[in-house]
């Protein structure tokens, strides 16, 4: 798994890839709470580059809205595969959060 990402004042836009499992969660958590703790109230995760992910992750996602939506932030994902946006849809967590096809369709 490598994460980036890009801060543009509390705005946040976070790119992974690889894959997202047990063995790296926590490693994603870390960071995207490092930019939450930074003054990120906007985050836009880009799945784009992701081939697989498991419950584990989708629990960080979570995690990560749980907090912002507390504070009044937002989280909002980058899906643009298929078979990874089927495994939001599956769990409902496609009412969660607000879904787009690319990152220039990203508002937030």
């Amino acid at each position: 798994m490598q994460v980036t990402s890009a801060v543009d004042g509390s705005r946040a836009v976070v790119r992974a890839s690889g894959e997202l499992d047990v063995a790296t969660a926590p490693e994603l958590r870390a960071y995207l709470h490092e930019l939450v703790d930074a003054g990120a109230s906007a985050v836009v995760v880009d799945l784009t580059d992701v081939g697989f992910l498991d419950s584990t992750t989708l629990g960080v996602l979570i995690s990560v809205h749980k907090r912002l939506v507390e504070s009044g932030g937002v989280v909002e994902l980058v899906v643009p595969h298929a078979r990874l946006l089927r495994i939001f849809q599956i769990t409902g967590l496609d009412r969660v959060f607000t879904i787009h096809a690319s990152p220039a369709d990203a508002t937030v």
